[in-house]
């Protein structure tokens, strides 16, 4: 049985902020996808591994996982906030932040609001550019030093870098296909055939 397909898809282009060459990847989503599934689809894509803590951010407005322990910082529940609510049309912005600590900002753009290609499946990746950091590299200036040290067999932490990425990193690494077998693994949820929110 194929899965049935959304009634309209947003395309987005992601990019990692403060990276240089940019790190960017252009998805398309059902237009009913909700910001919690909208997450998956962000980490996958952009190769990060669900280690931290996440929120998108719409004007002054915090989306994410509320915890009752933080009343005094209000988050609505990302799970229950769909895309094409806070981002109904082409331009609309959006800002994702994952892992507090490393505070990676990434700029989500609509770039289009259009009905799905009879045949493709969603969410799907259309392109990009660049690997993504390690995890808990230490934020854009920790990344900046990490390359540095593993360009240079020189460096003083050349070695350490090295073991610690697990032997090897090519920070200009892209794999379109590899990516969209893993988002087809992440499957479709209810939130991106059905109309909702």
């Amino acid at each position: 049985m194929s899965p049935r397909q959304p009634q309209c898809v947003h395309q987005l282009k992601i990019t990692l902020l403060e990276t240089k060459p940019p790190i960017w990847r252009r998805l398309q989503v059902a237009s009913t996808i909700n910001l919690r599934r909208l997450h998956d689809v962000i980490q996958v894509s952009m190769g990060w591994t669900q280690s931290h803590l996440y929120e998108f951010r719409v004007g002054d407005v915090t989306y994410g996982e509320p915890d009752p322990d933080f009343a005094d910082m209000p988050v609505r529940s990302a799970k229950s906030t769909h895309l094409r609510r806070v981002a109904p049309e082409a331009g609309a912005k959006l800002r994702y932040v994952y892992d507090f600590g490393d505070y990676w900002q990434h700029a989500v753009v609509v770039e289009a609001v259009q009905p799905p290609e009879p045949g493709s499946r969603y969410p799907r990746c259309l392109g990009g550019r660049r690997a993504c950091p390690p995890e808990d590299v230490g934020g854009v200036w920790g990344y900046v030093e990490f390359l540095e040290a593993i360009a240079d067999p020189q460096h003083p932490d050349h070695e350490q870098m090295l073991t610690w990425s697990g032997g090897h990193f090519d920070p200009v690494a892209f794999d379109l296909a590899a990516i969209n077998a893993e988002l087809a693994h992440l499957g479709p949820s209810p939130w991106d055939l059905f109309p909702g929110g």
